[in-house]
């Protein structure tokens, strides 16, 4: 096993945990944990495999990805309870989850289109899209509408995996450069509440003053 697939199947195996863990809190039953880990550990990567043109997806080349869901939901299901506080768990393993498919969705877009942008874009796509799916079709606080960053430390990472692979660094020290960025930018946001300045509404000029 290669550093990237190890990379990959743990960016699904935390992502899914952190379905499973949504699932908890909404108090679903077996099926109910093993759809959301599912949707939330290869949701990211199956949409950058479709903008990439790589079909068959990759869990369809590789049906291993489903049973490493499968398991973790089991996992979770039988064990969440002990977790005093799902919630905050759920956070910190999708800033793990975030760190590695930044990294790996990266990876995947400069080996398959040799752009810089595009490896970005596909990185930020894979580390952001399943948690996003996940708070939606649960219901939970979406991780995109929290107020710190979010979405910048998939970018960061994916940049930092990208920079580190141009200036010609092994591919296991570019690895380490992106997980290890995004998950220091993500985790100093989740403890110390890290934002960007948001936007302030101001008042709208009067339809008289537009005309």
């Amino acid at each position: 096993m290669t550093p990237l697939e190890g990379l990959d199947y743990a960016g699904v195996a935390v992502f899914a945990a952190t379905g499973a863990l949504a699932a908890s809190r909404k108090q679903l039953d077996m099926i109910g944990f093993v759809f959301l880990a599912a949707v939330t550990g290869i949701g990211g990567g199956t949409f950058r495999d479709i903008v990439l043109g790589a079909t068959p997806v990759f869990w369809v080349h590789n049906p291993t990805y489903l049973i490493v869901c499968v398991i973790v939901a089991v996992l979770v299901y039988f064990t969440a309870h002990m977790v005093e506080s799902r919630y905050r768990l759920l956070l910190w393993l999708d800033a793990a989850g975030l760190s590695a498919y930044a990294v790996m969705g990266a990876a995947k877009g400069l080996a398959l289109s040799g752009s810089p942008i595009v490896a970005l874009v596909t990185g930020m796509m894979t580390a952001t899209l399943g948690g996003i799916l996940r708070d939606l079709l649960s219901g939970e606080p979406s991780v995109l509408m929290r107020p710190e960053i979010y979405v910048s430390a998939a970018l960061v990472g994916a940049g930092g995996f990208v920079a580190a692979s141009l200036l010609g660094a092994p591919l296991i020290a570019a690895s380490a450069v992106g997980v290890v960025t995004a998950f220091a930018v993500r985790g100093g946001a989740i403890r110390y509440g890290w934002a960007f300045s948001p936007y302030r509404s101001r008042a709208g000029r009067p339809p008289e003053d537009v005309m």
